[in-house]
């Protein structure tokens, strides 16, 4: 199985394509689509959704992680993320993917097994699983990693408890 992760943003949106065969994970691909804080909103959007649908076209994932949205520090963030976010559920409408939704707390639970972990541990064990030569960069790569790696086990845990 194939699952496409994605941190949601409108400078930068990480992407990560992990295979999970078995307990096996594998990084097919991973990096993030980023604009220009000068380009026009809508065009920063077409964009992204341009380089997604290509991606999405290469490697036709079976499912795609999605962050859901969470902000306690930085409110007016919200907005432009959100609208980076419906570009990509959009993107997986499209294309008939199915969405997996994670919160930051599941995503971080998932990966280093402490739902409070910091950045820095997230990174750290998101190399060591997929058994990465460096740590991705940017964050927003690692994070969308993460992402990828906590809805391939929510998505074998699905598929497994439909096969009882």
């Amino acid at each position: 199985m194939l699952v496409l992760g994605i941190d949601p943003g409108t400078a930068i949106c990480g992407y990560g394509f992990v295979e999970q065969n078995g307990s096996r994970l594998r990084a097919h691909a991973y990096g993030a689509i980023t604009t220009p804080s000068k380009m026009a909103v809508e065009k920063r959007l077409l964009k992204i959704h341009t380089e997604l649908a290509s991606l999405i076209q290469t490697y036709s994932p079976d499912a795609m992680g999605v962050e859901q949205l969470f902000f306690n520090r930085n409110v007016t963030t919200a907005i432009p993320v959100g609208q980076a976010r419906g570009i990509v559920l959009l993107a997986a409408a499209q294309n008939n993917i199915p969405i997996v939704e994670r919160t930051p707390l599941q995503v971080k639970q998932s990966v280093t097994g402490y739902g409070k972990a910091t950045k820095e541990q997230v990174i750290y064990m998101v190399t060591k699983l997929l058994n990465l030569p460096a740590p991705p960069h940017p964050d927003d790569t690692a994070d969308a990693l993460a992402i990828a790696i906590s809805a391939a086990h929510c998505v074998d845990s699905i598929a497994w408890r439909n096969r009882m």
